[in-house]
């Protein structure tokens, strides 16, 4: 089953998160927000908070609601996750004159967002709309992973057993970040750590894409040698269980 607080979190952190990645990797999504200089902040009671930042062609994305100029606030994380399954239109509680935007470019940029992450099929055909898609679907997962072993009970059983240090998640080719593990907690930076733990490494963009679509088994790529695992095993052992319960969510 999944936990509605936990899925609120995933999707602030991890879905509306991957944005900063597709306006950095995407010209269509840049395009959109040209010129834009605007912060929307996301207040969900009792779950997550955080603020995206739009300006200089860029989007970056911080915690908390202090210094957003619109204001979108959720009764309730069953509230949020319906704004993210398109189910539930908000009403700003603060800075109504840019309403503008999230009706125009925001929502231009969500439904990109949602185009590259949940592809028409055909649409991984491209080699570019592959990649860009791949990338986002690496940034959501490795986001998606701290979330879960912080906030879901199933995910936090496994980050107990995980000792303080980083592993390295990353693609020969592509995309790498770091899962920092501090007293059971796990923070993800998005990008490669110096001094890993530990590590686990797929192949190529290719082999990762159909681990996440679920047409390899994990076992198997590992056991052909498609994915490289090292270090502290026990770490990664246990961020695979963790992984297994990002699939519940994101399936």
């Amino acid at each position: 089953m999944k936990d509605a607080r936990t899925m609120a979190y995933i999707n602030l952190f991890a879905v509306l998160g991957a944005l900063p990645y597709l306006c950095e990797l995407d010209g269509e999504a840049a395009e959109l927000i040209a010129g834009k200089t605007v912060s929307v902040g996301f207040a969900v009671k009792d779950g997550p908070s955080a603020t995206l930042f739009f300006g200089g062609g860029k989007c970056r994305m911080a915690p908390g609601v202090d210094r957003c100029q619109v204001k979108l606030p959720f009764s309730s994380c069953e509230k949020f996750n319906g704004l993210i399954d398109g189910t539930v239109t908000p009403i700003p509680s603060k800075g109504f004159t840019k309403i503008g935007f999230l009706t125009g470019p925001f929502t231009k940029l969500t439904d990109r967002l949602s185009a590259l992450l949940k592809p028409e099929p055909g649409a991984l055909e491209d080699p570019e709309f592959f990649r860009v898609s791949t990338t986002l679907m690496f940034h959501v997962i490795a986001e998606a992973i701290a979330q879960v072993a912080n906030e879901d009970k199933i995910g936090q059983f496994s980050a107990s057993n995980i000792v303080d240090g980083t592993a390295k998640l990353s693609i020969v080719g592509g995309p790498a970040a770091a899962l920092c593990c501090r007293d059971h907690r796990l923070l993800t930076i998005h990008k490669a750590p110096e001094h890993p733990l530990s590590y686990m490494e797929f192949g190529d963009m290719r082999l990762a894409r159909d681990l996440f679509d679920g047409k390899v088994n994990a076992i198997a790529a590992v056991g052909a040698g498609q994915v490289r695992i090292g270090g502290m095993i026990s770490q990664i052992d246990n961020i695979n269980r963790i992984l297994d319960r990002v699939a519940v969510y994101l399936g």
